[in-house]
């Protein structure tokens, strides 16, 4: 296109009709020409030096976009001799961009965590992967959205305890500065309120059993697979007979690799997930609104010993007062008496 403009120049064009006959700007022809006039044949070259040079080159950058198609260490993979699921612990169990950037590096590419990130989006590769549950063949299970989390809490199976979970938080306590000492002029001391939020966050953890309406909780820290693995321990233990559902969101706590593998090790607690945008299958909900009018309206706490001594405190007299769940509204009764209006033409 360069040496066209100069042809053209030279057929004696001016500079619009040239930039019309080339579908470009009349600011890119006359920059050619100039630089043609001024160095000749070398002033159509392009510069040396521009820009920032490739830290890595195609072949590299393809070689990271087909790390991201192969297995990762650590994924879930299936076996066809007994049907079952079998874990690699040797690595995470999907890729990340961590696990990429390490993969590459072993294969003598010299790129970061940030630079993979780019490659990846640049290129439009997706690298954080649904889990290969929606092709899963167990039988039993059916993928969020398919109606088996709708099923499970109104037809449970025989002796089976229905257990509604979900995490409250984070309850932030409220900070207030002492009062200062004696009024030099003998009045009233006014001490003004700092409702600044500390950095102490307390998360509550509720399970609420549906068959009677009582209600298990426990306040920790932080919402991760540790605490909850240690809050399912509690609702094994208060319920020590049948089977065990679970009804709760799919956070990546509840379906964690550690999680999991806790699982493995309790086969009487089983997971329903609840589909997005059904928070209404999960009784635990309602409950909350509840407990926040009992423990939490109103009340300032010094640090999380006093939201776990308010949880506690209402969670007992909630339950006191507990009653078996429905799940959605009862159906209205019948009217026997209607009104009837009666038109005589």
């Amino acid at each position: 296109m360069r040496a066209r403009m100069i042809e053209l120049s030279w057929s004696g064009l001016r500079v619009p009709a040239i930039a019309v006959e080339l579908d470009c700007s009349q600011k890119t022809v006359r920059c050619w020409l100039h630089r043609f006039n001024r160095s000749g044949l070398q002033g159509l070259d392009d510069l040396g030096g521009q820009g920032r040079k490739r830290r890595i080159s195609e072949h590299e950058r393809s070689r990271i976009i087909s790390l991201v198609k192969t297995v990762p260490p650590g994924r879930l993979r299936w076996e066809p001799v007994g049907e079952l699921w079998a874990f690699d612990e040797s690595g995470p169990a999907e890729w990340t961009l961590d696990s990429l950037a390490a993969a590459a590096q072993a294969e003598g590419i010299e790129v970061g965590r940030s630079q993979v990130r780019r490659i990846l989006l640049t290129e439009g590769v997706r690298w954080r992967r649904t889990r290969s549950w929606m092709r899963s063949k167990d039988p039993d299970f059916v993928p969020k959205g398919h109606g088996s989390s709708a099923s499970t809490p109104t037809h449970p199976p025989g002796d089976a305890t229905v257990i509604c979970a979900d995490e409250l938080g984070p309850v932030i306590p409220r900070t207030f500065p002492p009062a200062p000492a004696w009024s030099p002029d003998g009045h009233r001391i006014k001490a003004e309120l700092d409702y600044s939020r500390g950095p102490e966050k307390t998360w509550v953890y509720g399970a609420l059993r549906v068959r009677d309406g009582q209600q298990i909780t426990m306040t920790a820290s932080s919402r991760n697979s540790v605490f909850y693995q240690r809050f399912l321990q509690q609702v094994e233990d208060a319920n020590p007979t049948g089977e065990i559902w679970i009804v709760t969101d799919n956070l990546s706590s509840h379906n964690s690799l550690s999680t999991r593998t806790w699982l493995e090790e309790h086969p009487r607690i089983h997971h329903t997930f609840i589909p997005v945008g059904a928070c209404w299958l999960n009784l635990q909900e309602g409950w909350w609104r509840i407990f926040r009018k009992a423990a939490l309206a109103g009340r300032s706490f010094a640090n999380p010993d006093d939201i776990a001594q308010a949880t506690t405190l209402a969670t007992d007299q909630l339950n006191s007062r507990a009653r078996p769940r429905v799940w959605g509204r009862t159906a209205p009764p019948t009217r026997s008496l209607r009104r009837r209006y009666v038109y005589l033409l």
